[in-house]
């Protein structure tokens, strides 16, 4: 006999329908063949499926077993096809009603003693079928909170081969996952730091403060210990609340690459992602033989911190830039092509100088001119053009480290960095960008009106410091954004000031010319 079941493959971060077909014949030697592309994990499941079957006192029948996962031109990588592929077996042997099992998509892997053990994608999973408008989503109990948020779709979780049996024979009453999104929403929005924790570097964290504001890209220079790591750290608690919708796109990457915690069912805190600075470009944009989203996608609605920028390869620091700019990430393949989402906050942290310590005044400095030179040309000219903050974080004396003064909590910056933002979103309603950093030439020209003293401040700067008209953008980005912080409409002199204060390296390279 033939059955046939619903079940679904990942292909970056979506979920595609797959028909697992399964025809049973008594003609011939038993045989059991898998055809449809798949992977050796999805070739080895037919001894999972036998031992699961064999030790919950099912059938398994000795005849010549064909599966196959259709569309086959799809790669099927993976498990998940354990459970699609018991349940198919058991159908067509009559053991199940064919109208039983139809319309619910199937997904699972099945260890030998027939628990259902989790799969990566349940989220993808369950926005697939809630968009194919399926009868329900069959997957296992541990991946149910996950699935669950999603609306519009029946989602059972099952622990084991014989619960779903019964479940499809009727013997048992099983009622979908309910889940409460806001509780959720509320209980998984707790950060665990904050900006009352750092002492001093009152600069830094109003630098801090306006990159948040505007989406702006920053970069931290400054000596070993100086709290560069610690403030980065910080920076996602003051960033404005996650939307829902957010937290959907941050949870299904983190799902796909099965890193998403049991307890998580939903990322509701902004993503905050540090790799170290050996990591590969593949590793950093994402790829690989079968496609993986990389770090800067799992930093999506989030921050990427890049420590020790100098230490980066060359050719992973030029990766960013596509998704600087666009927001998503590109995979082509030779037989297709992937997109990931990567809409990221780049902090950048860097010493001044290969030994750390230029311009402190507790320390010698050791480096020479040219050793100060080539350290700063490893970053990547392409990438400081798309950071508009740079500002010095210089060591903190003792007398601030042993005050008992606490800084402002992050919630009171958070505050701020909101009201600035919404200022944006409906500024920008009509052009399809939510904050100033996104701003192109004819935006800026329409939006960031300078008064006749700012003017004045920002021409003289250009001419004794000698920035580029790459800097004078910049500034003019950073301008605005510290202008909504006051709920200002025109940008005026002390906007531009503060602005010009936070292009540190285009002030040395001005100075020293």
């Amino acid at each position: 006999m033939l059955s046939k079941i619903l079940s679904a493959a990942l292909i970056g971060i979506d979920a595609h329908i797959v028909d697992v077909e399964v025809d049973i014949t008594s003609r011939g030697l038993p045989h059991f063949s898998t055809v449809g592309l798949p992977d050796a994990a999805v070739k080895e499941s037919k001894e999972r499926v036998r031992s699961a079957l064999k030790n919950t006192g099912f059938n398994f029948p000795l005849k010549q077993i064909t599966v196959n996962l259709a569309p086959a031109d799809i790669k099927k990588e993976g498990s998940a096809f354990d459970l699609p592929i018991a349940v198919g077996l058991t159908a067509a042997e009559g053991m199940l009603e064919h109208e039983a099992i139809e319309g619910y998509m199937i997904s699972g892997e099945l260890s030998l003693d027939g628990r259902i053990k989790p799969v990566k994608g349940a989220l993808s999973m369950a926005i697939k079928a809630r968009d194919m408008k399926l009868k329900g989503l069959i997957i296992p109990k541990d991946n149910e909170k996950e699935a669950g948020v999603v609306k519009g779709i029946d989602v059972f979780g099952f622990r084991s081969l014989p619960q779903l049996m019964d479940f499809f024979r009727d013997k048992s009453s099983l009622t979908p996952a309910d889940i409460d999104i806001a509780s959720i929403m509320k209980e998984n929005s707790v950060y665990h730091d904050d900006f009352s924790d750092v002492k001093g570097q009152e600069q830094v964290k109003r630098a801090l403060e306006v990159a948040a504001a505007g989406g702006h890209n920053i970069l931290l220079i400054g000596p070993p210990g100086s709290g560069k790591t610690m403030l980065a750290k910080r920076l996602p608690t003051i960033l404005s609340d996650m939307t829902f919708e957010e937290a959907l796109q941050t949870t299904r990457i983190h799902s796909v690459v099965g890193i998403l915690r049991k307890k998580n069912s939903l990322l509701a805190t902004r993503p905050f992602r540090s790799p170290h600075h050996t990591l590969s470009d593949v590793a950093m944009i994402g790829g690989g033989q079968i496609p993986k989203p990389g770090e800067v996608s799992l930093a999506h609605n989030g921050v990427l911190f890049l420590d020790e920028l100098p230490e980066f390869k060359r050719n992973v620091l030029e990766v960013l830039r596509q998704p600087l700019e666009d927001g998503v990430v590109t995979i082509s393949r030779a037989v297709s092509s992937i997109t990931y989402p990567s809409s990221i906050m780049l902090v950048c942290a860097m010493n001044p100088c290969p030994c750390g310590y230029l311009g402190d005044p507790k320390h010698n400095c050791t480096c020479s001119p040219q050793q100060i030179h080539r350290y700063r040309q490893r970053v990547s000219g392409p990438l400081l053009d798309r950071i508009d903050i740079h500002v010095e974080v210089p060591a903190v004396p003792y007398k601030e480290l042993s005050n008992e003064y606490c800084g402002e909590p992050s919630t009171d910056i958070r505050r701020r960095v909101q009201n600035a933002r919404s200022l944006q979103i409906d500024r920008f309603s009509k052009d399809n960008i939510y904050s100033n950093a996104k701003m192109n030439s004819r935006q800026i020209k329409a939006y960031c009106m300078l008064e006749p003293d700012a003017q004045s401040i920002l021409e003289a700067a250009m001419h004794k410091l000698g920035l580029s008209a790459r800097a004078y953008t910049r500034i003019l980005k950073v301008s605005r954004t510290i202008a909504d912080l006051e709920d200002s409409e025109r940008i005026k002199s002390a906007h531009v000031a503060e602005a010009i204060q936070y292009r540190t390296l285009d002030r040395e390279a001005g100075s020293a010319v």
